[in-house]
């Protein structure tokens, strides 16, 4: 993957760049202190003030097949909501990057959906795919790390493998202002056990459900 310049650093223009060209060689992109400071730091300020009782059990599967599997996944989400500015902030900083990837990629991505997650000690998600069969697909997964001062020791890491199974990258921190973007359908991943509270915003981008159901 490649770097982007010092001089050019921190700027929109040159980490959505460094996204685009990192999708186009390799299908993921991880980049540190991706977003603006103040979009992030609003960001953790409304997760903070939110609390774990706004949150609820995640679950497994879509429609009819979704459920609760503890076996499977122990994070706790909350949905984005654009009434709130910190959250407002960040959805239109999502919407240039959706709107740069279509215009270098050509991915035809139209809608963008993100929730904020908490993994309390002890939780995890193991091995799975992000995008559902017979679905108007997620396109490109995104997450956002929302955590100051974290450690190997924290655990709670980023796994994302290949096809055979195996792992592709070093594991990936869940450090504040990490974001990671990859191709839903193509990369499997996992979230290792976190011996922390563990905060981040988990996005996709997906394509256009009626134009999907047309194909």
């Amino acid at each position: 993957m490649s770097e982007i310049p010092s001089d050019v650093a921190f700027t929109d223009d040159a980490v959505m760049e460094k996204i685009t060209g990192d999708l186009a060689n390799s299908g993921y992109s991880i980049v540190h202190d991706a977003l603006p400071p103040h979009i992030t730091e609003g960001l953790l300020t409304r997760i903070l003030e939110l609390g774990t009782r706004d949150f609820r059990p995640a679950a497994t599967g879509r429609r009819s097949s979704r459920q609760l599997n503890p076996f499977v996944r122990r994070d706790r989400i909350l949905w984005l909501d654009a009434a709130h500015s910190e959250e407002t902030t960040f959805l239109d900083w999502m919407e240039k990057l959706r709107v740069a990837l279509n215009r270098r990629l050509y991915l035809g991505l139209f809608h963008y959906e993100a929730h904020f997650a908490h993994y309390p000690p002890g939780a995890f998600y193991k091995r799975h795919l992000d995008a559902f069969i017979g679905e108007a697909n997620r396109v490109l997964t995104t997450v956002l790390y929302l955590n100051p001062g974290w450690t190997v020791a924290d655990g709670g890491e980023l796994l994302l493998y290949d096809g055979r199974g195996e792992e592709i990258l070093p594991r990936t921190l869940p450090i504040f202002g990490t974001l990671g973007v990859f191709l839903s359908e193509e990369f499997p991943h996992a979230v290792a056990v976190t011996h922390r509270d563990r905060y981040s915003v988990a996005g996709w981008f997906r394509l256009n459900a009626t134009l999907k159901a047309q194909m």
